[in-house]
């Protein structure tokens, strides 16, 4: 069941994050995919900062930021690539 729960977390997290940074959509498996990857980020980066998320709102939040990261690195490094 945690399984089906972390999917949601990410999926809204990676659609969130997506609206935030460029405002627009990208695709449910896209965004399912960004979430995901972005929770697992945010959780590291987090805890090198001393942070722990704690409940559903925090590992949303969690994964929010470090969706946002994913996207915001994957702009710079697309932006180097056409230049």
């Amino acid at each position: 069941m945690y399984i089906v729960w972390y999917l949601l977390i990410g999926l809204a997290a990676g659609w969130l994050a997506n609206l935030i940074v460029k405002g627009g959509s990208a695709g449910l498996l896209i965004n399912l995919i960004v979430g995901l990857i972005g929770g697992l980020l945010g959780g590291w980066v987090l805890s090198l900062l001393g942070f722990v998320a704690v409940g559903t709102l925090g590992s949303l939040v969690t994964a929010i930021i470090g969706s946002i990261l994913l996207l915001w690195i994957a702009a710079l490094v697309s932006h180097r690539k056409t230049r």
